[in-house]
């Protein structure tokens, strides 16, 4: 078995394997150079394919069930007030760097999702996430950390590609180049200034150049125009991520490092978007005070609960919650009465046409039979509309059940399922071998000689 005295991380929020692997390797020597000494190949994400809680189940080796975290919102009880983003105060399991300093091994963590609010600070240093609302709040351990980040990079960190779903390209495109560029300088400054034996890095803007310039790139793109000036944007930004990664090996000892690269789902095309709750209305499950006569978010304090039975909400994946009696505070539907309506849905869900009358390809899964434990307040259903190129819009009023307009801005991207993995060192086997995002935290104890704990899935890759 191959041991190792350090592990390095780096996270690309997104990154495609059809990207990576199968067009434009030759233009990433950075990325091909570690494939040459290692395993790689797809990772399989979690479902929902989602930043949250993916990035969380691969470091922890639970899934969304055992988190209870099942998007990057969710219920908090089962009244109809308490919804809301997923944080770190959602997560109760332990993750890699929970493992390293219960032996005493420093950390060091920089963007991971999900560290945002520091509630157990890392033996070492760590930078918080995309969800945190600004540098104003505290986004650092120790706290004096981020006054030494500004003096590094002569103003405010980025946290997060602003407002990415933007028709200002240009903008967006300068904001994404920069805040990689300042993340990976920050890696490179801990990594030479910090002792550590676990480092970890996500760097979110391979996500947002997906959902920002994919139109512009994929033929197959309902928007696509060939010859337009971003046509070789998103290529372009994977050799600068090249780039960035093969200066951070630089200042790595590799024969003591093991080097993962991972994403924690892939990208693929939007083709639109179903409108969950207008449709659940037209099916009579859904009732709301007053009649929808425009285009209006969806208020749970708007619903008419003695009527309703099913309520949705949207997202790159979409959830149907039922208005179980004896559950939501004014539920109808009696337990007798759960399972065969939540059949039914997930049945009619599976068996809808897209706007063209094709089959739109939908997957619709209940939580007990994804998840080995389910804990928290989860969906009754979780719904991957035409295999991921449909999105889950929650909003009212629309004209059609089907849109192809995001409610918050340009969109051209969804998840996809496979992400990619490449585990380098030079005592480790080579080759491909596709992988589950459960393998990642196994892999990763089992090469700094930690006991693996129970309960974990996934399993050793090496």
């Amino acid at each position: 078995m191959a041991r190792v005295d350090k592990i390095a991380i780096i996270g690309l929020d997104c990154a495609d394997p059809v990207l990576v692997f199968d067009r434009w390797l030759a233009d990433l020597p950075n990325l091909r150079r570690l494939t040459e000494h290692g395993l790689w190949g797809n990772l399989e994400s979690c479902i929902p394919p989602l930043t949250v809680p993916a990035w969380s189940c691969m470091a922890s080796g639970r899934d969304p069930g055992a988190l209870g975290v099942y998007g990057f919102r969710g219920r908090r009880d089962w009244t109809y007030e308490n919804l809301g983003l997923a944080t770190n105060l959602d997560i109760r399991q332990p993750r890699l760097w929970d493992f390293a300093a219960r032996v005493g091994l420093p950390s060091i963590t920089i963007g991971v999702p999900q560290t945002f609010p520091i509630v157990r600070p890392p033996r070492g240093c760590q930078i918080t996430c995309f969800l945190t609302p600004s540098t104003k709040s505290p986004f650092t351990h120790p706290p004096e950390l981020a006054e030494e980040i500004r003096g590094l990079l002569g103003g405010e960190y980025i946290l997060d590609a602003a407002g990415f779903q933007t028709a200002d390209k240009d903008r967006l495109l300068g904001q994404i180049y920069e805040m990689a560029e300042q993340r990976f300088k920050v890696s490179r400054h801990l990594l030479t200034t910090r002792p550590w034996n676990l480092f970890w890095m996500v760097e979110m803007g391979v996500d947002r150049i997906h959902h920002g310039f994919w139109r512009f790139s994929d033929p197959q793109h309902r928007q696509y125009q060939a010859g337009n000036p971003y046509e070789r944007t998103i290529h372009d930004y994977y050799v600068f991520v090249d780039r960035q990664i093969g200066e951070l090996l630089d200042v790595l000892d590799l024969n003591r490092t093991a080097v993962w690269v991972v994403s924690d789902h892939g990208a693929k095309r939007l083709d639109g978007g179903f409108c969950i709750n207008d449709w659940l209305i037209r099916e009579g499950l859904l009732v709301m005070k007053n009649p929808v006569r425009e285009r209006r978010r969806f208020e749970l304090a708007d619903v008419d609960w003695s009527r309703t039975k099913v309520w949705g909400d949207g997202g790159y994946t979409g959830q149907c919650f039922i208005n179980r009696a004896g559950r939501e505070p004014q539920g109808i539907v009696s337990a007798d009465e759960h399972e065969v309506l939540r059949s039914e849905l997930a049945a009619k869900i599976e068996a809808l046409p897209d706007h063209e009358g094709r089959p739109m390809g939908n997957r619709v899964f209940k939580a007990e039979r994804l998840y080995g434990d389910v804990t928290g307040f989860p969906p009754d259903l979780i719904v991957l509309f035409g295999d991921l190129h449909w999105r889950s819009v929650g909003t009212l009023g629309h004209e059609s059940v089907y849109t192809f307009e995001s409610e918050s801005g340009p969109d051209d991207a969804n998840h996809a399922l496979a992400g990619m993995y490449i585990l380098s060192h030079a005592s480790l086997p080579r080759g491909r071998k596709d992988a589950l995002l459960y393998d990642v935290a196994p892999t990763t104890l089992e090469l700094l000689g930690l006991k693996r704990p129970r309960g974990l899935r996934g399993c050793c890759l090496v």
